[in-house]
């Protein structure tokens, strides 16, 4: 499995406040960035598998509203995520 509790443990403990911090939006936003990139790589392999497709497109939106959470809430928070995470505005 390429997602297991010890890394998700490594995640939360470096994008949320402590290592079992996993209902901050930074965090499950740390997370769904993880995910998307490993469905994106399976997805260069595989362009014919459009279940798993759909499920991309679906964390990519999850992602997205989190962010816009962030943003209305405190923009210089959102500035550091989306910097140190690499993603696009």
């Amino acid at each position: 499995m390429y997602l297991t509790s010890e890394k998700k443990t490594e995640i939360f403990g470096k994008y949320g406040k402590s290592a079992k911090d996993s209902g901050s939006a930074e965090s499950q936003i740390a997370l769904f960035t993880f995910r998307i990139n490993h469905l994106t790589s399976h997805l260069q392999q595989h362009k014919k598998d459009f279940v798993t497709e759909r499920a991309l497109v679906g964390l990519v939106g999850k992602r997205r509203r989190l962010l816009d959470y962030v943003k209305a809430k405190d923009i210089e928070r959102y500035r550091a995520i989306i910097k140190e995470l690499g993603i696009r505005k």
